[in-house]
């Protein structure tokens, strides 16, 4: 240091010096800036795309059996007495319930933790087909279980992926109330 110049105009004079040093480099800091902000950007891109992809084959695998539950208006709706059960399916006669139905000696209900052999559930047939699906309350829960699985699966995409932590939990229990839901009612 010069004794002639002041302390503060010497450490001032560092500083400019510095910061002219430091535009010449500071391209390479602001590049990896923006990089590192396209990183961020691309994987809340990719995590946001597979979260919806997982809840829309959720949806997707719920929608063949809960369209028959829910929308019944027009539909054949009756009662079917499971009196066998084979490898997939199980068998009974059907009683209608509803105007313009009409009784067959069979038809067939997919076989799972919902239907047992001796039981008698009511049930809306598939149009044009002697297929059934449970309804009511239990069938509209046991058709969006597939959901109930997806909305878990998720959860942990939002929560770890996305950084979601809240949504991620919204979503987990969510999944949990509807498989919970789904289990005390069949």
């Amino acid at each position: 240091m010069i004794p002639a110049m002041p302390a503060t105009a010497a450490s001032s004079h560092r500083r400019r010096g510095h910061s002219r040093k430091g535009s010449a480099k500071g391209a390479g800091p602001a590049r990896s800036s923006a990089s590192g902000a396209a990183l961020r950007f691309g994987r809340l891109v990719a995590m946001g795309a597979v979260a919806v992809l997982i809840l829309l084959a959720g949806v997707w695998g719920s929608w063949g059996a809960a369209q028959h539950v829910m929308l019944t208006k027009g539909r054949e709706q009756g009662t079917v007495e499971v009196t066998r059960c084979g490898e997939d399916t199980c068998a009974g006669p059907y009683t209608p319930l509803s105007a313009g139905s009409t009784a067959r000696a069979r038809v067939e209900i997919e076989k799972s933790v919902a239907v047992r052999k001796g039981g008698t559930y009511t049930v809306v047939i598939k149009p044009g087909s002697d297929e059934v699906v449970r309804s009511g309350p239990a069938g509209v829960l046991y058709a969006w279980v597939p959901l109930g699985g997806a909305l878990l699966l998720a959860s942990v995409v939002v929560a770890g992926g996305l950084g979601r932590v809240r949504v991620g939990w919204a979503l987990a229990g969510s999944g949990v109330a509807l498989l919970t839901a789904a289990f005390l009612a069949v």
